[in-house]
């Protein structure tokens, strides 16, 4: 039986008032396959890059946004495990979340622990994975260490903050004055990003940080390496400085990367890395296992109340030219949030 979905298309480059609300008839899940009632989706930077046309490996227009999301299963197709069937989800889609329904390959469900609402969950899928893989499979940082984190009033950033501080890790955000406090409530000691950030950071760790974690890119990631203690790491896992630069979309982010591969050939006792949460996909059962693992252990520390979602707002489906301004108006603190 045929479900009918509701979906946000983009149609092209163009401002949120671009964005169309559309329906299609979704047929019912094939084998392997799930049907997943959608409750909770996100607008992350992936979906701002997207609308300018400016994320690297975008799908061509026109198409449904909607990097994860969190939903119900309410039918399955063959060879699909019968306890998926009622059960809350999450899932990394990169497109397609924005939608009332999906059919997603079942063995791309993780299951949301007991006691997270939807939306709560939903600030959880993508920031929580990339944070947790970021800290502890890419840096693999240790407690006692300090380290920086830029935009820690963000998705991603909140959500790093947290498991660092619970992971016992020192950190260093930076963030507006305007949510100085919120990144402080978070346990991290704020910075200010508009002033002298490198000044800053050597006051408070003259030594340097044992990692940084930087969305920004641009000339800046130059800042980031050089506030690097010897061994220490950057992650770099964005090229946000460069989001209305004209041209090609891929080429800030090749030269971030190139300039992290030279940087990691010289004899610095440093390390460079560029975190994409879509690298280990050619080995698809590692993937899925590794992302599954992931996610639910940030779900069970979100669960038990060591995390807190940050949730800037919960707005409908219907409105996501509004929610999509709000996210990229810099005044809020977490995850914008739609609701179908």
């Amino acid at each position: 039986m045929n479900t009918l979905a509701t979906q946000i298309l983009l149609p092209g480059p163009v401002e949120p008032s671009g964005l169309q609300i559309t329906h299609r008839e979704l047929p019912a899940p094939a084998a392997g396959q799930a049907m997943v009632a959608i409750e909770a989706t996100g607008i992350s930077f992936a979906e701002q890059q997207m609308r300018r046309a400016k994320y690297y490996d975008q799908p061509p227009f026109p198409f449904v946004p909607g990097y994860d999301l969190v939903g119900t299963v309410t039918a399955i197709g063959a060879n699909v495990d019968s306890a998926l069937l009622g059960r809350r989800v999450a899932a990394l889609t990169k497109v397609g979340g924005w939608a009332s329904h999906i059919v997603i390959d079942a063995a791309d469900l993780v299951p949301v622990s007991d006691g997270l609402d939807a939306a709560e969950a939903e600030t959880f899928v993508v920031n929580g994975i990339t944070a947790w893989q970021m800290l502890h499979r890419i840096a693999k940082v240790r407690s006692g260490a300090t380290i920086l984190v830029h935009g820690a009033n963000g998705g991603v950033g909140s959500t790093l903050v947290q498991l660092a501080r619970h992971a016992g890790i020192r950190v260093l955000g930076t963030a507006s004055a305007r949510h100085a406090e919120a990144v402080t409530a978070l346990g991290a000691e704020a910075i200010d990003y508009r002033g002298d950030v490198v000044a800053q950071v050597r006051a408070l760790a003259p030594g340097g940080v044992d990692a940084v974690f930087d969305h920004v890119g641009g000339p800046g990631i130059v800042d980031s390496f050089g506030l690097l203690a010897p061994h220490g790491t950057l992650v770099s896992y964005g090229t946000a400085a460069t989001k209305d630069d004209p041209g090609n979309s891929r080429l800030p982010v090749l030269a971030l990367v190139g300039r992290l591969i030279w940087w990691n050939l010289l004899p610095n006792k440093r390390n460079a890395h560029f975190f994409n949460i879509w690298a280990g996909k050619r080995n698809r059962a590692r993937f899925r296992t590794e992302i599954a693992a992931d996610l639910s252990a940030v779900f069970d520390l979100a669960a038990a109340g060591i995390l807190r979602a940050q949730v800037a707002a919960r707005i409908p489906l219907s409105e996501a030219a509004r929610a999509m301004e709000l996210a990229e108006s810099g005044t809020v603190t977490g995850k914008v949030v739609l609701v179908p």
